[in-house]
C-alpha cells in the first residue's frame, strides 16, 4: 500500500504548485475585472465627450444659444429704433415732412424745385431725373 501512495503522491501536484495554481486563477481573474473596470470607465468617458449629452453637445449648444441671444439683441434693438420712428412720425410734424421730402419728393406751396441732372445726392447715389413742376402762370 505504501508504493501505492508514493505512486499517486508522485502525479500529484505539491502544495506549493497547487498554491501557485490557485494563486495565478485569482491573479488572471483580477486582471480580467480591472481590464473590464478601466474599459467601462473609458467607454463613460467617450460618452461623456461625445454623447448627446456630452462635452461637445454642450459646446454645439451653448454656441447655438450665443447665436440665438445676439439675434434676440439685434431684433431689440430694431424694434426701439422702430417704436422711436413710429412715435416721432405719431407726434412729431416736421418728422412727416421729412419722409415726405425725401421718400416721396413733395414740395410745399410756393417752393420750386431745380433739377440738375447726373448731380449726385448726399447719399452718393445719383436721383433719377423727375419732370419739372410747371411754373406758374403756364409758361
Amino acid at each position: 500500500m505504501l508504493l501505492w501512495w508514493s505512486d499517486v503522491a508522485s502525479h500529484l501536484p505539491h502544495t506549493s504548485e497547487r498554491r501557485r495554481t490557485a494563486s495565478g486563477a485569482v491573479t488572471r481573474t483580477k486582471q480580467v475585472v480591472r481590464i473590464l473596470f478601466l474599459f467601462g470607465v473609458a467607454l463613460l468617458m467617450v460618452d461623456a465627450l461625445v454623447g448627446d449629452r456630452g462635452l461637445l453637445a454642450l459646446r454645439r449648444a451653448q454656441r447655438q444659444y450665443d447665436e440665438l441671444a445676439a439675434t434676440i439683441a439685434r431684433q431689440r434693438a430694431e424694434n426701439a429704433l422702430l417704436r422711436e420712428t413710429a412715435r416721432r412720425l405719431a407726434e412729431d410734424p416736421t418728422a412727416i415732412e421729412e419722409v415726405a421730402r425725401r421718400e416721396l419728393g413733395l414740395i410745399k406751396p410756393g417752393e420750386k424745385v431745380f433739377i440738375i441732372r447726373g448731380l449726385t445726392s448726399t447719399a452718393g447715389q445719383t436721383r433719377p431725373a423727375a419732370p419739372a413742376p410747371a411754373a406758374p402762370g403756364g409758361h
